[in-house]
């Protein structure tokens, strides 16, 4: 069941990166979790590339095969430490100091043969022979049965895929989420990148080209927030590329976990017949094919290697939750109104976008009050 129409929401704006590398995540997750689990990760990832590889190459030829760079401005041992890891993982990766970026970085990690593609017309392509009901927004899941808007639905499991988890009463995906938003300009007459770049640094640059244009991504904050958003890019067009006419702009969020791993899996320990994939953090090309291989064998089978790494109830002892928990204490005793429908935080409004965000969970609404993005399941008015 799809709310809307299939790929209206975060699919529609994504920049398509297909690849293993997550930003420096592989020193993090062994720093973390250990070896063992980094190569997991690495081993979950790849598997999942390898397998979109396929699909999109049988689509059609917006598939281009590319390198892939995490650079650092000012931290090259940052970017050594992350080389390290991915030898120790058995990642063919490569320390850089030479790229395609008009500035010079400190340092970069390189990994070959990786991707880009037009995920629309992937997906729509997949989509074309599945029994999909949109326009049909599930209002309440009890038990087994989904509460739509068009009736209800009854199954012996249950797969909620909508980006933020709606349900509260289970999973504290509410402490264990945040949103990242996230803006993109499209530049002709630009820079033409061979390649894809993104800055190891959390608001820091991307690139990537398609066909002639430029997409340069970048101003990011947390939802509800303050960040560069556009203005932050066109003075970085403006700087590197003088010459450059912005053809488009959109913007775009991400849910983001406490320790950088997707949650996939089991919704909750209370729910057996419920299952989740949120949390991609900003990687939702690899980690949506992890999702469902891993789910597949979990409703299929009962069991996956990758699901305790991925597991949504593994620990929330992280410093992100003390942020998520700072903010949620503070939206909801900020006394302004409008109020977020979800849990009840204040809303700020977006000047940029013209709209209402909820600091807390990132649920946004327009001028009107009318829901543009969840966790919220309902209007503002």
């Amino acid at each position: 069941m799809e709310a809307d129409k299939i790929c209206s929401g975060i699919t529609n704006g994504t920049t398509a990166k297909i690849t293993v590398q997550h930003g420096l995540i592989y020193d993090k997750i062994i720093k973390k979790y250990g070896l063992e689990q980094a190569q997991l990760y690495y081993e979950s990832q790849k598997n999942a590339f390898e397998t979109l590889k396929k699909l999109a190459q049988d689509v059609g030829d917006d598939f281009e095969t590319c390198n892939s760079f995490v650079y650092s401005l000012t931290d090259r041992a940052l970017i050594e430490k992350e080389v390290e890891a991915c030898h120790k993982i058995g990642c063919n990766a490569e320390f850089c100091e030479h790229t395609e970026l008009p500035f010079r970085v400190s340092g970069a990690v390189k990994i070959d043969n990786q991707a880009k593609f037009h995920p629309l017309k992937f997906a729509y392509t997949l989509a074309k022979n599945l029994s999909i009901y949109e326009n049909t927004k599930v209002m309440e899941l009890k038990s087994n049965t989904a509460i739509t808007n068009r009736g209800k639905i009854s199954a012996r499991k249950v797969i909620v895929t909508t980006h933020f988890p709606f349900i509260n009463k289970h999973g504290w995906y509410f402490l264990k989420l945040y949103q990242h938003r996230s803006y993109v300009l499209a530049l002709e007459n630009a820079q033409t990148m061979k390649d894809m770049y993104v800055d190891e640094a959390k608001n820091g640059l991307s690139f990537r080209s398609y066909h002639d244009l430029l997409l340069l991504g970048g101003g990011s904050h947390r939802t509800g927030g303050q960040g560069g958003n556009w203005k932050e890019l066109q003075s970085v067009a403006q700087k590197y590329y003088p010459d450059a006419r912005e053809v488009g702009r959109w913007a775009m969020q991400d849910c983001m976990t406490l320790d950088s791993i997707p949650y996939i899996g089991k919704y909750s320990p209370l729910t057996p017949d419920l299952y989740v994939a949120t949390g991609f953090n900003k990687w939702g090309m690899t980690s949506s094919m992890v999702s469902a291989m891993l789910l597949t064998e979990l409703v299929c089978g009962g069991k996956s290697e990758y699901e305790e790494l991925y597991s949504p109830s593994r620990s929330i002892f992280h410093p992100q939750l003390a942020i998520n928990l700072f903010e949620s204490v503070k939206g909801l005793v900020t006394p302004t109104i409008p109020r977020c429908p979800h849990l009840g935080c204040a809303l700020k409004y977006n000047k940029q976008e013209h709209s209402w965000d909820c600091p807390c969970h990132g649920s946004r609404f327009d001028e009107d009050g009318d829901l543009i993005n969840n966790p919220a399941m309902r209007d503002k008015n």
